[in-house]
């Protein structure tokens, strides 16, 4: 699984998911760090990566254009610090992989993990 971090996961973040074997990267490696969030869903879609995001605006855009990829990692935690941001997602990506691989939306709050197909109806 190829993930994507938007610029509001922490660099600490994408250093523990990658020393634990997960294949993610930040959006600044690889576009301009004030690149618009229509820019980042369409490099992730062309270059068949997930994004992780704490971005609303994401789904937003997801469900208004309709689309079926790039699956899309919502995080809506009231504790936005790089360690509790880890924790999660080490516990939810094995968990919703599968999901994610054939195109989903998922959302994540202290109490619960929604996943939706996409496209967003």
């Amino acid at each position: 699984m190829r993930l994507l971090a938007d610029m509001n996961i922490s660099p600490l973040t994408v250093a523990a998911l990658q020393s634990e074997g997960w294949d993610i990267i930040r959006v600044s490696e690889v576009l301009p760090i004030d690149a618009e969030d229509v820019e980042i869903l369409s490099w992730a879609r062309s270059n068949g990566r997930i994004v992780i995001t704490q971005d609303l605006d994401f789904s937003t855009l997801l469900a208004l254009g309709g689309h079926s990829e790039p699956s899309l990692v919502t995080l809506r935690l009231g504790n936005s610090d790089p360690q509790t941001i880890t924790e999660a997602l080490l516990a939810l990506l094995p968990q919703v992989e599968a999901g994610l691989q054939t195109g989903s939306a998922v959302t994540v709050t202290e109490r619960a993990v929604r996943v939706r197909p996409l496209p967003i109806q």
